[in-house]
């Protein structure tokens, strides 16, 4: 008899892969969004409220100053640093409150524009990891991770809503109140020759980005 070679046991390879390539939203957070998106005709900035043990799980959603056009968001500084620091002494910690940009676009399109990408770039450059999620009409969506640390690298994530977390009823009541108190929409082909003639045409030139200075503002928050 001829002996039978020895096969050789192939071991398969695996691939390492993130445990999570997804954002998710509870229900409560999402309703939130699709109410923010809808009620008014400009885009509208906001940041996500994480959980605690899972940080790619939007709970809430929270609005600061801004004023909005149909093509851009422009927070307001001290309003942003006002917020960073209610986050902190409610004890969160940053990457709860300041790693997740939300924009709800009122058009069909949930890319980034220039301005979106460049606002993006200043505001989270400098963190270990922010995400970005664009959700426009009929539930279009966009949604992009970005890791600074290291090489660096860019994920294309998806979106969906989670049920298995407790939440709480929706409330168009606040979420308008918030919305009012927080947005200021823009029309760029109104003029207000009252307005312009009681601004000092310097403070324009050298009046720094509000975006600039979210990362100060974040720093002094939690030091």
């Amino acid at each position: 008899m001829i002996a039978s070679p020895n096969k050789t046991k192939r071991v398969k390879k695996t691939v390492a892969t993130p445990i999570n390539r997804s954002l998710r939203f509870t229900p409560y957070a999402m309703a939130k969004l699709l109410y923010l998106r809808d009620i008014g005709p400009t885009e509208v900035g906001g940041f996500g409220l994480s959980n605690a043990n899972v940080l790619l799980l939007v709970e809430d959603i929270q609005l600061v100053e801004q004023v909005c056009s149909v093509v851009s968001v422009e927070f307001d500084d001290d309003s942003v640093a006002d917020f960073f620091d209610q986050q902190v002494d409610s004890g969160r910690q940053p990457e709860q409150f300041a790693r997740i940009w939300i924009q709800p676009h009122p058009a069909a399109s949930p890319f980034p524009s220039v301005t979106d990408e460049e606002t993006f770039e200043r505001s989270f450059g400098g963190v270990d990891w922010a995400v970005m999620h664009i959700i426009a009409e009929e539930g279009n969506t966009c949604t992009r991770a970005r890791f600074n640390v290291g090489p660096g690298t860019e994920w294309r994530l998806r979106s969906r809503v989670e049920f298995a977390h407790q939440f709480p009823a929706a409330d168009h009541e606040s979420w308008f109140i918030e919305y009012c108190d927080n947005v200021t929409v823009s029309d760029p082909f109104a003029s207000d020759r009252a307005l312009l003639e009681t601004c000092d045409s310097d403070w324009w030139e050298h009046a720094p980005l509000a975006t600039d200075r979210w990362r100060d503002n974040l720093s002094e928050a939690v030091s």
